[in-house]
């Protein structure tokens, strides 16, 4: 598979301090582009862009369709091309490894807009994000199906205003305002947590929607809703978690 991974080098400070250095692991992906492969991560397809989601919200599968996955019994997944709104819970299914389904109960809770002045300030950035727009994701997820997930990327993606799909960004060190990790190293079923993910648009770009397309082929589900400024909490200096650990809970699982 192509990759468009962005190396950064690490640079010197003054004082021979070093600065942080911010990792971009396939950042953008375009309608054309290709999206880079690692670990043993095997999408079942690359995502793209067709324009902007129509479909209303609550589009779930009709009594007795099948599902676009073999998902559990009892799981009843949001149906493709749905169009949520922050808060809104969805149901989701993909492969992220040939023969491993994981299904996920997903809540979008916020979209936050920062800046590189504010939040990235002595990080190293490539020269082509150096007039990105920050903007940070919370999202609250629960492993909904009956496979282990810990280590996998939440296969969540920024939309811009011109439908470019922009992946989350990764740290090469501890990023305590946004830690914008994998789900944690150990995932079972029943387990929560909750997470922030990074996403940096090219050319101060404008943040539309979160967009769940694990495939091309996939009718993607999408959450948008008002964009509010980052506040940094008390809780951000110096916090090393990143996502929580992940705790059962009880409950039957349901669809949105």
């Amino acid at each position: 598979m192509g990759s468009i991974v962005n190396g950064i080098e690490r640079v010197h400070a003054h004082r021979g301090h070093r600065r942080p250095v911010l990792a971009i692991a396939a950042l953008v992906l375009l309608a054309t582009g290709t999206a880079a492969c690692s670990g043993d991560e095997e999408p079942a397809g690359i995502p793209t862009v067709s324009g902007s989601p129509t479909a209303s919200q609550d589009a779930t599968p009709g009594a007795g369709e099948t599902p676009y996955l073999d998902v559990p019994t009892g799981v009843e997944l949001t149906g493709q091309g749905s169009a949520l709104s922050t808060g809104d819970q969805a149901v989701v299914a993909w492969e992220p490894k040939q023969g491993l389904i994981g299904v996920l109960d997903v809540t979008v809770d916020s979209l936050e807009s920062t800046t590189l002045k504010k939040s990235f300030s002595g990080w190293k950035l490539p020269e082509n994000l150096k007039t990105a727009s920050p903007y940070f994701v919370r999202v609250t997820v629960e492993n909904a199906g009956d496979t282990e997930l810990g280590g996998r990327t939440i296969p969540l993606y920024a939309v811009d205003g011109d439908d470019t799909l922009v992946e989350a960004s990764s740290f090469v060190t501890t990023y305590p305002a946004c830690p914008s990790t994998p789900l944690p190293k150990k995932f079972a079923p029943g387990d929560r947590a909750k997470a922030c993910l990074v996403y940096l648009l090219p050319d101060a770009g404008d943040l539309q929607a979160v967009s769940f397309r694990p495939t091309q082929d996939f009718n993607p589900i999408t959450w948008s809703g008002d964009v509010v400024p980052y506040e940094p909490a008390k809780t951000d200096k110096g916090s090393k978690g990143s996502q929580g650990e992940g705790s059962k809970k009880n409950g039957k699982k349901s669809g949105s």
